[in-house]
């Protein structure tokens, strides 16, 4: 693949991530509660994190061709503010609001970003390429485990508010 080819995936790729930091920026600032507040701008920080790390290759194939060669490890623990997913936050989230909507929004955000980034790696010939493609992958994962997770709490909460169960 061309180094222009590569430059406008990983510009493409660094659109992607701001448009997700966006939607969680704007989520975090129509949150009521303090908690739910710290989710969204957790979630909003690591989609920095990504945004750097695109930028930073892009620099590099710019610069040399090529990707250069980092420790990208994808762990659930270096994302502490999606730790706070629990009944207490489900209870906080307005099932039916804003925040609700942007969960559901970021799921779409987080599946594409999943299947950018997993093709990406697989197409990659670039050992280095290939893992930083399977990093972001990984990551992003990460958050549409947590996201679709928050999402089915927050439809059953409807259901249950509502008396919706039909046995």
């Amino acid at each position: 693949m061309s180094v222009s080819s590569v430059l406008e995936i990983l510009k493409n790729a660094y659109v992607m991530e701001q448009r997700g930091k966006t939607l969680y920026e704007t989520a975090a600032n129509h949150a009521g509660d303090p908690e739910v507040k710290e989710f969204f701008l957790a979630l909003a920080d690591d989609e920095k994190v990504h945004m750097e790390i695109l930028e930073h290759q892009f620099n590099a194939v710019h610069r040399s061709g090529g990707f250069e060669i980092q420790n990208y490890q994808a762990d659930e623990k270096e994302s502490p503010g999606l730790d706070i997913l629990d009944d207490t936050l489900i209870q906080k989230i307005n099932a039916a609001g804003f925040e609700a909507t942007a969960v559901t929004a970021a799921v779409s955000f987080e599946e594409k970003a999943v299947g950018v980034y997993a093709r990406r790696a697989e197409e990659a010939a670039d050992p280095e390429e290939r893992r930083v493609y399977d990093w972001l992958s990984s990551w992003e994962n990460i958050h549409l485990k947590k996201l679709t997770a928050l999402q089915e709490a927050l439809t059953k909460k409807i259901w249950d508010d509502n008396s919706f169960w039909p046995f």
